[in-house]
């Protein structure tokens, strides 16, 4: 059995000190969880609470994970590091896939992507990406971020996303876990389908 540590709604001031904590204590790992911003109003409906409303504020912190994990991986040895829940189709899966892959070289390996298609339209309308295509592209971007990850040229040619010939350097040395989150059939399936947990 593994031990791992929400850091949701902590302070981000106080995180290098937790993980330093939660490392000398014993903690497997420790968890980010990801919003890009809070909107002043919420027309989208938070799915895990009864009446719709989000376990969070405007107040809340959110910082960047993938930058919080680079400096909490520096201040540790070998406590792990995932994500739970990126919000994957959010962004671009070329920068998404530099930025794990990067934390997962100068960690030693220490980082997993928890995936999720997100819930919060806002999120998607600022950053001009649709919504309504959101699980299609996650599944996309789950493939272009391994074929990423494995190094040497790769190529893709999808529905959503189209590129040629690239390499992406330094390339992990072992293959980063993507868990996959969600309570929908189709989330299920896809975690059954392609996840690694």
């Amino acid at each position: 059995m593994k031990f791992w540590q929400s850091l949701a709604n902590t302070e981000t001031e106080q995180m290098l000190d937790i993980a330093r904590i939660a490392e000398g204590a014993g903690i497997d790992g420790i968890l980010l969880s990801d919003h890009l911003f809070c909107p002043e109003t919420f027309e989208s409906k938070y799915p895990y609470s009864t009446d719709g409303t989000p376990p969070f504020d405007a107040a809340t912190h959110w910082p960047d994970p993938w930058v919080t994990i680079g400096a909490m991986a520096a201040v540790t040895q070998k406590l792990l590091f995932s994500t739970n829940i990126f919000i994957l189709p959010l962004r671009n899966p070329i920068a998404v896939a530099k930025q794990i892959g990067t934390a997962a070289v100068l960690s030693n390996n220490r980082v997993s992507l928890g995936a999720g298609v997100g819930w919060m339209k806002e999120e998607f309308t600022q950053m001009r990406e649709n919504f309504e295509t959101r699980g299609e592209r996650y599944d996309e971007c789950i493939e272009i971020l391994r074929r990423l990850w494995r190094g040497g040229m790769i190529e893709y040619h999808g529905k959503h996303y189209d590129f040629g010939k690239m390499q992406m350097s330094p390339a992990p040395n072992k293959p980063i876990p993507i868990w996959l989150g969600g309570q929908s059939p189709v989330a299920l399936k896809r975690a059954a389908r392609i996840g690694d947990g």
